[in-house]
């Protein structure tokens, strides 16, 4: 039997009986596994995600196990453990045609623009389909959010010995801090909860600091930099405020990287601060296959464990006591999976 999680309206999650698929030439089927509740879930419950419709279905971190596929010139085969690539493209618009299908003018992402993987069984295309060789089934729930701060990371060209500040602890916050240690910055984080700021800190930040108000952070900076201010920054939570905090935390000749989203405009931005430091500012959105592979191989390297970031599990059934607890408790909360064997 199948069934789905759906999101009929903002503040609202049902669990629903859904037709089982049928998956079509060069598509697999597979078993949902894990799912992760993203920020954009978590942002389409709430009604405050900007790329939201209603119904949705949620979902795009996963780990699935292939059940049945036919024939395919990618490799896949039954009983493979992968990871969905859930960013459908156009394949015709400029970003396409230059392999940059991660911000593809038509884009769709699972979840979000299109019906996600908060299902037991779903149809996928064989391409879409990585497998995580040697990584378990959490670690495998992992590999979607850490390409999107690893895609942010990597456009920064973070240098070894270089300082970065990534302004947000959630999940894909700790993520950038994660990436850009591998990749050799000396890594700090701003963030407005103590208890995730402590997480970032067992995990290797090189520093923390409570972002209670524009002058205390601006304070931070000038004595943490000597008065540089960071070489990199990355902006992860999507608000005015903190994209404001990141260009501002910035150095003169720095870089800095914008992978929150958000609904809200910033009103009285001072832009000139861009001009006048001459800044790179780098948006940031989705990843491409590359980054998964990457990134898998980097777990792999690392040895990075999905207890480092996984919080908390709930089964199916409790999918929408899950949301509610997320986003009523969500300060006390990192990576949240659900796990549709249960």
């Amino acid at each position: 039997m199948n069934q789905k999680i759906l999101i009929p309206e903002p503040g609202r999650v049902v669990v629903e009986d859904a037709p089982m698929p049928e998956p079509k030439a060069n598509e697999a089927l597979v078993r949902v596994m894990l799912g992760g509740i993203c920020g954009s879930d978590v942002g389409t419950y709430r009604g405050t995600f900007a790329y939201s419709s209603y119904p949705r279905i949620p979902g795009h971190e996963l780990a699935v196990e292939v059940v049945e596929v036919g024939d395919n010139p990618h490799g896949i085969e039954k009983g493979m453990l992968a990871t969905i690539n859930p960013y459908y493209n156009c394949g015709v618009c400029y970003p396409c045609r230059t392999g940059r299908q991660n911000c593809c003018v038509a884009n769709e992402t699972m979840g979000a623009q299109r019906d996600g993987g908060f299902m037991r069984y779903l149809a996928v295309p064989t391409d879409r389909l990585y497998p995580s060789v040697d990584l378990g089934p959490r670690e495998t729930a992992l590999v979607e959010p850490l390409c999107i701060s690893w895609h942010g990371v990597k456009r920064a060209s973070v240098q070894p010995g270089e300082k970065v500040l990534v302004i947000g602890a959630g999940t894909i916050g700790i993520l950038a801090m994660l990436s850009a240690k591998y990749f050799g910055g000396e890594v700090y984080v701003a963030d407005v909860a103590p208890k995730k700021l402590e997480r970032a800190k067992q995990l290797g930040a090189a520093g923390i600091v409570v972002n209670d108000s524009p002058e205390a952070l601006a304070d931070w900076v000038r004595e943490t930099t000597n008065g540089d201010g960071f070489p990199v920054t990355v902006e992860a939570v999507g608000l005015p405020g903190t994209f404001q905090a990141a260009i501002d935390a910035t150095s003169s000749a720095g870089r800095m990287v914008l992978i929150g989203i958000s609904k809200s405009n910033a009103t009285d931005f001072n832009f000139t601060m861009i001009q006048k430091k001459e800044l790179a500012v780098y948006g940031s959105r989705n990843a491409v296959k590359d980054d998964f592979l990457d990134v898998m191989a980097m777990m792999r390297s690392t040895g990075l464990k999905a207890d480092d970031i996984v919080t908390n599990v709930y089964p199916f059934a409790q999918t929408p006591q899950a949301f509610d607890d997320f986003v009523n408790r969500g300060n006390d909360m990192l990576k949240v999976l659900i796990d549709f064997t249960a």
